[in-house]
């Protein structure tokens, strides 16, 4: 049986056995099951920040020159930032449809649970390491690509006296790909382990008051994906929606279950190159960044929370208060780390941006596990379409 098989059985059996629980189970649960699913967590943090290193070297090296880096990079970026746009105004077209919070009122004594966003500044300041070794042991992403990037860069103008040391990242991304085959075998039953006590906790009960926002998020996740990464892959890519959704399939499902685009990175490498036909050096190059700085569906989320957050407190936004929250939300992604929960920090920025009350955070965050899996899921989907697109695309350059 394939590996994709095996894992949406576990999700299914997860939900299944979960709902049987119910809350009452939570301490046992807690106890004895989510140490597996946090364990299958740790195995693949374990193994992130060496496979992000040793392919984005790889990637960026053997792109060959510095300008086909810049154009890939460019390109990569364009449609990043072009998608996350899109979807955080479809999030907004959304919440202005469906209404989800018409009829809700706060509950009294709500506090926000809001998290501080870096200024920008700050952000762009930070992207670049003092120390190399400490940003590998945070596992502060940007500070890593960064780093491997210019690492890459610097072997490619080396030229042949340093074809050692990208014939040592080389095998050492090799390496930790096997690992990463390794970790996956266990897929089935650490989803199973992360999924029983969310959903045992979260029962049907607690999401029924806020199921127009979880409605409307999951959604418009859907369409997004439906739209516009089957209009980008069959269109500029020359592949079918159906063999795309297909190969990534594995991806997204470990997605769902983990509610982090970092965790997924190295089974979402493996789909694009081996179901997708992606060549190694874009997909070195292109997923560990969009990993990182890619986040539709956080975005899409932000515009649906953000009208949300308007309505329950009676707030009529005016065009302009629109088009900040989708400026707002499309920046703010660049400097989201890939995370669960980051969502949360984002979305305290966008609120602020606007003006909206931060105690509305307050009933986000009891439902942010669920709104995280489809959000997450749509993340490094658009990581993989964006993949196939520039893949496609550098075909007709030699």
């Amino acid at each position: 049986m394939h590996l994709s098989y095996k894992i949406l059985i576990g999700l299914v059996l997860g939900v299944v056995a979960g709902l049987i629980a119910g809350p009452g189970s939570a301490p046992l649960l807690k106890v004895w099951v989510a140490p597996v699913g946090t364990l299958f967590i740790n195995l693949i943090k374990m193994i992130i920040v060496p496979v992000v290193l040793a392919s984005l070297i790889v990637g960026a090296a053997s792109l060959g020159d510095v300008k086909k880096l810049g154009r890939v990079g460019a390109k990569i970026m364009t449609f990043y930032l072009m998608t996350t746009a899109f979807a955080v105004s479809f999030g907004l077209m959304l919440g202005a449809l469906m209404q989800p919070g018409k009829g809700l009122v706060i509950p009294a004594g709500a506090k926000a649970a809001a998290k501080t966003a870096p200024p920008l500044m700050d952000v762009l300041v930070n992207i670049v390491p003092t120390n190399a070794f400490q940003a590998m042991a945070k596992a502060d992403m940007l500070q890593v690509i960064v780093f491997a990037i210019f690492i890459g860069i610097g072997i490619t103008m080396v030229g042949e006296r340093a074809k050692p040391v990208e014939a040592f990242f080389d095998g050492f991304a090799e390496v930790t790909y096997k690992i990463i085959d390794a970790i996956m075998k266990l897929a089935p039953i650490g989803v199973f382990a992360l999924i029983m006590p969310v959903v045992a906790v979260n029962g049907p009960k607690v999401l029924l008051p806020l199921a127009t926002v979880i409605a409307a998020v999951y959604i418009g996740c859907i369409l997004h994906m439906v739209v516009v990464y089957s209009g980008a892959v069959s269109m500029i890519g020359g592949i079918s929606p159906v063999k795309f959704f297909k190969g990534i399939f594995p991806a997204m499902l470990v997605a769902f279950s983990t509610c982090s685009s970092s965790a997924t990175l190295p089974v979402n490498m493996k789909c694009t190159q081996e179901n997708l036909g992606v060549k190694k050096d874009i997909a070195s190059f292109c997923l560990p960044l969009g990993a990182t700085v890619n986040m539709d569906g956080t975005a899409l989320y932000q515009g649906v929370c953000a009208l949300f957050v308007a309505q329950i407190y009676g707030i009529d936004l005016n065009m302009g208060q629109y088009i900040t929250i989708v400026l707002t939300g499309t920046l703010a992604s660049i400097g989201t780390a890939g995370v669960p929960g980051a969502g949360l920090i984002m979305l305290t920025l966008v609120l602020q941006s606007v003006g909206l009350p931060l105690e509305g955070i307050a009933l986000v965050a009891g439902i942010d596990r669920v709104l995280d899996m489809i959000r997450t899921t749509v993340n490094i989907t658009g990581d993989a379409a964006g993949c196939v697109v520039i893949s496609k695309s550098e075909a007709n350059y030699k």
